[in-house]
C-alpha cells in the first residue's frame, strides 16, 4: 500500500514551517495564523466550532486563542442572548494581517498544484475531501475516548 499518508504530512509540515518564518514579522506565532483565518472568515464563532474546524482538541485551541487575544489580534465579546458563550472577532490588526495571510494561502496553492490540469486539481481535491472525510470518522470516534482497532 502507497504511503499517501506520509506524503500529505510532508507536504503540511513544509507549507507550515514555511508559513510560520514569513508570518514571524507579523507577530503570529507558530500556527497562530490558522486560528486568525477561520476567525476573520466566521467573526462571531465560536472556540469550540473553531477547534472543530481545525481539527485539534479544545485545550489546543484554547491556548491559540489565549495568545492571538494577548497579542490583539482578536477579541472575545460576550453573546448578547447568553453571556456565557463568548464569540471570537478579529480586530484591526487582525484585519489587517489576514489579506497578507490569504495571500501567502493562495500562493502557495500556486505552488504546490503547479504543472496540473484544471482536471487534476479537481481530482486530487475530490480525493483529498473524500480522504479527510475518512479520518475525520476516526479523529471524531478517539476525541470521544475511544480507542480504535488495527
Amino acid at each position: 500500500m502507497k504511503d499517501i499518508l506520509r506524503e500529505i504530512g510532508m507536504i503540511a509540515r513544509a507549507l507550515d514551517s514555511i508559513s510560520n518564518i514569513e508570518f514571524k514579522e507579523y507577530d503570529l506565532t507558530k500556527g497562530q495564523y490558522l486560528y486568525l483565518i477561520r476567525i476573520c472568515e466566521t467573526p462571531g464563532i465560536i472556540q469550540e466550532k473553531l477547534a472543530e474546524m481545525i481539527k485539534v482538541d479544545r485545550t489546543t485551541a484554547a491556548r491559540a486563542v489565549k495568545k492571538l487575544e494577548m497579542n490583539g489580534f482578536i477579541e472575545k465579546k460576550a453573546d448578547k442572548h447568553n453571556k456565557k458563550i463568548r464569540k471570537l472577532f478579529p480586530t484591526e490588526k487582525g484585519k489587517k494581517v489576514y489579506p497578507f495571510i490569504k495571500r501567502e494561502n493562495e500562493y502557495s496553492n500556486i505552488v504546490a498544484l503547479e504543472g496540473l490540469s484544471e482536471g487534476e486539481i479537481e481530482t486530487i481535491s475530490n480525493l483529498l475531501q473524500r480522504v479527510r472525510k475518512n479520518v475525520e470518522k476516526d479523529w471524531e470516534f478517539v476525541k470521544k475516548g475511544n480507542k480504535r482497532n488495527y
